[in-house]
This record gives structure tokens, sequence and C-alpha cells, in this order.
């Protein structure tokens, strides 16, 4: 047991801190040099650390040696489901991004079709990056509805015969690796405290507009599922304004989701007719947010997703904060097109950490 908490304070110590010399690394985790020594070794072994290159130029005599975390050991896998595309982003044990894909999806495609879409873009995407499949140690997707806590869809309105799919079954038997389903606000949530506009909260409201409008919940630093993994599900609930979002936008005929993304631009460029639409919008979703903001009340609710621009940000700001007992920050996401697939990252990464510093066996993968 002395020798798993002393192996997994030193890796991470080593990939939390970066690079270092044996005695920085020694006075990082509080063990002595030989103690140190040995521990490097068999992470070396294990192939999770390795020497660095010499510095150039690092002055007269032997530098010391600098030891890192082998961040390209293994890699991760983050999907973005959604009803009309799949997004993918390959990282690095840190996160680091190496490189992504993405296709346009049927609306309409039955499960099978549509998984079938995914599997040829994860093989497109490692293609493109050159990385085999059996270096993906973990993979995570998201999808829109309610994800029962094994991985599969309970509820969901969007894609059509999705719900009662396992789907992280029907993905995983494509890999040998661990194969994680969220919900796709929930995985917007993380990928917020992660690298979005939460990184100093620990308790966060992600409300995700796209076709509906969902939202996930940070408490005390986690992600809160429910028992049924379907906590913040608000939308299925008429009277709260967060269904059919991007059919309250659009108004007129042509493709729903097409016209709402039309009207957001419109709106930011000054249309007024555009923007009566988004005021419209935002006093319809502000009962929802408000309710979350009232039943949690959090640090911060970060609007995000496809149909989040600035003037509906500006304008839920405007119209919830009245609507709530104490003030509440709302911040527009940064992260764009990618905070589902960022967020399924973390997942995923949060997967490799616990076989990576468990003590009850000695770190190695399953």
């Amino acid at each position: 047991m002395l020798r798993r908490l002393n192996s997994a304070a030193t890796l991470r110590a080593l990939r939390d801190g970066g690079e270092a010399t044996l005695s920085e690394l020694a006075g990082r985790v509080g063990l002595s040099r030989p103690t140190t020594e040995g521990v490097l070794g068999e992470l070396i072994r294990r192939g999770l650390a390795a020497e660095s290159a010499p510095r150039p130029g690092a002055g007269v005599g032997r530098p010391a040696r600098r030891y890192r975390f082998r961040a390209e050991a293994g890699h991760v896998l983050g999907i973005d489901i959604g009803a009309r595309r799949v997004r993918l982003l390959i990282c690095d044990l840190t996160g680091e991004i190496i490189g992504g894909h993405g296709a346009v999806l049927d609306v309409q495609a039955p499960p099978r079709e549509r998984i079938a879409a995914v599997r040829a873009e994860v093989r497109a995407c490692l293609a493109a990056v050159r990385i085999d499949r059996r270096s993906l140690w973990a993979i995570a997707a998201g999808t829109p509805g309610v994800v029962a806590p094994g991985g599969t869809v309970t509820s969901c309105t969007i894609m059509p015969g999705l719900a009662g799919v396992h789907l992280a079954r029907e993905l995983g038997r494509s890999f040998s690796c661990p194969v994680l389903v969220e919900n796709d606000a929930n995985l917007a949530a993380l990928a917020e405290r992660w690298r979005g506009a939460a990184r100093d909260a620990d308790d966060v409201v992600c409300v995700y507009a796209a076709l509906h409008t969902g939202t996930g919940a940070i408490i005390g630093g986690r992600l809160h599922r429910g028992r049924h993994g379907a906590a913040g599900e608000l939308g299925v609930l008429p009277e709260l304004g967060l269904s059919d979002t991007a059919a309250a936008l659009a108004g007129g005929t042509g493709p729903v989701f097409d016209q709402a993304v039309r009207v957001l631009g419109a709106a930011a460029g000054g249309d007024a007719e555009a923007m009566a639409a988004v005021r419209a919008l935002a006093a319809r979703m502000s009962r929802g947010v408000a309710a979350m903001a009232l039943a949690l009340d959090p640090d911060m609710i970060v609007v995000g997703g496809p149909l989040a621009g600035g003037p509906l940000v500006a304008e839920l700001r405007r119209r919830v904060r009245p609507l709530c007992l104490s003030p509440v920050r709302i911040e527009g996401s940064r992260l764009g097109d990618e905070s589902v697939g960022l967020g399924a990252v973390r997942l995923a990464l949060d997967r490799i950490d616990e076989d990576l510093f468990r003590l009850d066996r000695d770190g190695t993968r399953t």
C-alpha cells in the first residue's frame, strides 16, 4: 500500500506539475531521493514517465536529469453525437487536443445508421492523426436525452428510436477500452468548469441551448446526475420554457435549426425584428433558468450551445436576475462548438484517473 501511495503521488506530481529533476520531484512529493528514484524507475517501466532530453545551454558540466509524464502513452476520444452532426476530439493523457473530425448526420437517421456513422468518423479521425485504436485508453460520448448510469439512453425526443438503446455497449463493440455515455448538457457543464467560463466555480449550472435547452449542474465540484441520470431535465415541463428552443426562435418556414441560427446572427447584427425574437425567447427561457438558479443557488450560470449567441445571453441576464432571490452571475460560454466534446474528453480522463490512482491495485490500466 505504501508503494502504491508513493507511486500515485509521484505520478500525479509529475503530470500536474510538469517536468522536474529527481530532487525537485522528491521535494514536491515529500519523499527521499532514493525512494523517488525507485518510484520513477517503476513509472518509466510502465511507460508513464520518461527522461526528458537535456536542455540546451544549461551551463557547464553534466545537467541534472529531468523527468516528464508521458502524455503520449495513451489517448482519449471525446464524441459529441447530436441530432444533426457528430464531432470528435482526440487528446493525449493531459487533455491536449491532437486532432478532431466531424460530419453532418441525417436528423431522421435510425440508431443503427447513426452509430455506423459515428464508427466511420472514428476511423477517419484516427487515420488523420495516425493513431491506432489500441492507443485509446477511454472513450466518452455525449448525446441529447436522459442517459442512465450504465449508458442506456432512457429518453430522447430529438433522435427517433434512440430511447432504449444501450449506447455505451453499442459503441463499445468497436473498442477494447472503457466507453462512457453521458447527457450532452452534463458534459458541457464539465467542460465549462475544466476549460471554460466556470474554472473558478464549484457550483455551476450550464444552460445548453440547441433544438431544445438542457441544463447540467456541477455541485461541490462534481457533476450531479441524479439517481436515474435525469437531473436538470426541466424541459419536460412546458411551462418552464426550455423545450422547442430552436422552433421558438425560428418562427418562419424552412429548416427550424438553420433558421434559428440565422435569426441569432441577424440579431447580433442589429436587426430589430430578429432582436425581438431573441427577447421573446429569453422571456420564455427565463423561467426555467431561474428555476435552476433558485433550486441550486450556484456560483455561476453559463449559457452555451449552438444557439447561445451574445444577444441571448445578454437578454437572459436581464430577465433572470429579477426572478432570483440573490444575485446570480450569468456568463456566455467561450468554448463554442467544442463544449460537449471537451466535456467528453474530461469524463474519459477522469475514468483513466480512477485506474491510475487507485490504491487497491498497482494502477495497471483496465
